[in-house]
């Protein structure tokens, strides 16, 4: 047994050296060997062809791509960095989009990154590169510390901004042929008056937004120990239903997995979750931990976030001791650092030409004015206490419209990021930094067309031939942009699925990493009383205009439909399902074949195989109650 044991720890020993010098070996090319000398340019004028506002990858994407392009650009910061998120809020395990061919979506300015820093890279490297990039651009220049004081606007058309240098308190004027916002929530096109919902509230969940998370960094990790536990957790949950975690991993840098662990830690602050985490290795061998979400936490307002950084800080060293004892690996993790910026996933959906929404990317559609592809899974995380997150589907490819990054009422303006004119729903994929970058990269791009055409952005929204030459220019530039015929889901064979895809609409329907909505799994009492008690909730509130706390019984003057709340009877049949329903629409009816008689005669058309509706006594599936609700649903709206 001793010798056994010797043996192990050499070879763990072995695997840790093997990676150290594999992470040395990784080649210093483009801007990894230029930092020192490719500084960016100080603004110097007051006037300029293009201005990006924020200096996340998605704002550096935009300015590179218009310099490039040949435009005299300036970007502008708020903060002392650039890269954001990413840097300063140190999220650098980035969520990947391959297509159906496993080919790589979002390419271009975002493939120059991923190729020499990868996706799990070092954050003082990946500032330096951000650095370089813009500094390689001789017509791009850089203001960091530049606070927005407010939108320069000529009647519904942006034509600056005036900003406040956080340093020296000085008030500058810049003004711009084009603008682009590439602030994480919309700041400067929100302040310009471009309308915009909040979080959820789209499909009736007012109030309701991502956690947020506060990424922090410990030493003292055994990788080995991580690397071979993940990996043998995912290939035991292969081999035996109920062994290990399917959602592990691992590889020499990043991780995946301890889902199960996770769930057993009790948090001491209500209104804090903390989930299988994301471990990402830095060059010194400490690692990043993406886990702590934290609830409660308005991404609009900085002392909400501060606050929320506190309560994040005081919770971490009981997280850390609860990963000593259950994590394989971190038995002597130490908390080095945490980030200096939240990860806030989710605040303003801004109203553009054209709103993504949660069928577009879950049908696989392609648009004609296709300026971006994405395939991320559609994850919503948890929104509170008790709330497990969802992932509402997966889908192979989509493509986000340019008419998304032209936002309503503001011309001369694109908006770029997680904040583009996306629904909440398929967001909770768009959202995600590659996919930013290519959407900014394109804004680039736009705005070369515009100003050698003299056009405006609304204009070219309905010009075939201005999105034409953006699709070419883009892919002139290296991005990947292709026109395809959208693989169908296994789903929208299914006679269930025009019920899935309305109540999908409300977040009402999910089908997880695999697409399987369990159209034919029985439902309960419980998932009756839910589903019926949320229609009622969600329509509510999308009556109300999204106000929270709206109540009411969903009645709809123009259609003279009340829906009230009923309980199901436990062991639910079929027969009892059709009654509740009919109840709850005003019907007392007696016996099964009455309730679905009074259901026809208000408009109310099943579309359920008639095999199915003359079994009474069988149980009602998931497809059926779908299909119920939803033809409700689009009777009220």
């Amino acid at each position: 047994m001793k010798k056994g044991k010797t043996v192990r720890t050499a070879l763990l020993r072995l695997i840790v050296v093997l990676q150290a010098l594999l992470l040395m070996l990784v080649p210093l090319t483009g801007c990894q060997g230029e930092t020192k000398t490719m500084q960016p340019r100080e603004a110097e004028q007051s006037s300029y062809d293009v201005i990006v506002f924020g200096g996340e990858p998605e704002g550096i994407a935009a300015a590179v791509s218009a310099a490039r392009n040949g435009l005299e650009t300036l970007l502008l910061e708020d903060d002392e960095a650039l890269g954001g998120l990413m840097t300063l809020g140190e999220l650098n395990f980035l969520d990947m989009n391959y297509g159906p061919d496993k080919e790589l979506l979002t390419q271009g300015i975002f493939r120059e990154f991923f190729e020499e820093m990868d996706n799990a890279f070092d954050i003082e490297e990946a500032k330096e590169y951000f650095l370089c990039l813009v500094g390689k651009e001789e017509k791009l220049s850089l203001k960091l510390g530049a606070e927005v004081v407010e939108p320069l606007p000529e009647g519904n058309t942006l034509t600056g901004v005036r900003v406040k240098d956080k340093e020296t308190g000085e008030i500058e004027e810049f003004y711009a042929r084009r603008i682009i916002d590439a602030t994480a929530d919309a700041d400067l096109a929100a302040a310009a008056g471009v309308p915009y919902t909040v979080g959820a509230e789209d499909y009736g969940q007012p109030g309701k937004i991502m956690a947020v998370t506060l990424v922090f960094r410990v030493k003292g990790v055994s990788w080995p120990q991580v690397y071979i536990h993940n990996n043998f957790s995912r290939v035991a949950s292969k081999l035996k239903a109920g062994w290990g975690d399917p959602n592990a991993g691992a590889t020499r840098k990043v991780a995946w997995g301890y889902g199960e662990q996770a769930l057993r830690y009790e948090p001491r602050d209500e209104m804090l979750s903390f989930r299988g985490p994301n471990l990402a290795r830095q060059k010194d061998g400490s690692v990043l931990i993406n886990a702590l979400l934290l609830f409660g936490v308005d991404g609009l307002d900085p002392d909400s976030k501060e606050e929320g950084i506190k309560r994040g800080k005081e919770e971490i060293p009981h997280i850390i001791e609860f990963m000593r004892e259950e994590f394989p690996g971190f038995a002597q993790a130490e908390l080095v650092s945490t980030a200096e910026q939240l990860y806030v996933r989710e605040t303003r959906h801004i109203q553009g030409e054209y709103r993504l929404t949660i069928t577009d990317v879950l049908e696989n559609r392609d648009h004609w004015d296709r300026i971006a592809h994405g395939s991320y899974p559609v994850d919503v995380q948890q929104t509170g206490p008790g709330d497990l997150g969802n992932v509402i589907g997966k889908p192979a490819i989509y493509s986000i419209p340019f008419r998304c990054l032209v936002p309503l009422k503001v011309d001369n303006l694109l908006v770029v990021g997680r904040s583009a004119s996306y629904d909440s729903l398929p967001h909770g994929s768009a959202r995600v930094i590659p996919v930013g970058m290519a959407t900014g990269e394109a804004a680039g791009v736009a705005c070369a067309y515009g100003i050698e055409n003299e056009m405006t952005f609304r204009e070219m929204t309905s010009s075939r031939e201005a999105v034409g030459w953006i699709q070419e220019r883009l892919k002139e530039e290296g991005a990947y942009l292709v026109e395809y015929e959208p693989p169908r889901p296994e789903v929208m064979e299914h006679w269930a699925y025009p019920g899935v895809k309305v109540m999908r609409e409300l977040g009402l329907a999910a089908g997880g990493y695999s697409n399987d909505y369990r159209l034919e799994a029985p439902v309960f009492c419980w998932d009756a009383d839910y589903h019926l008690q949320q229609v009622i909730e969600r329509l509510g509130n999308l009556k109300a205009g999204g106000s929270e706390g709206a109540e009411g019984s969903g009645d709809i003057k123009e259609t003279g439909i009340t829906l009230r709340n009923v309980k199901f009877p436990e062991n639910l049949t079929r027969g009892m399902f059709l009654a509740g329903l009919a109840q709850a629409l005003g019907e007392e009816a007696e016996t099964p074949q009455e309730a679905l008689e009074f259901l026809r005669e208000r408009g109310i058309n099943p579309g359920i195989p008639e095999e199915l509706l003359e079994d009474t006594d069988g149980a009602a599936t998931f497809g059926e109650l779908y299909v119920l609700l939803s033809n409700i649903i689009e009777q009220i709206r």
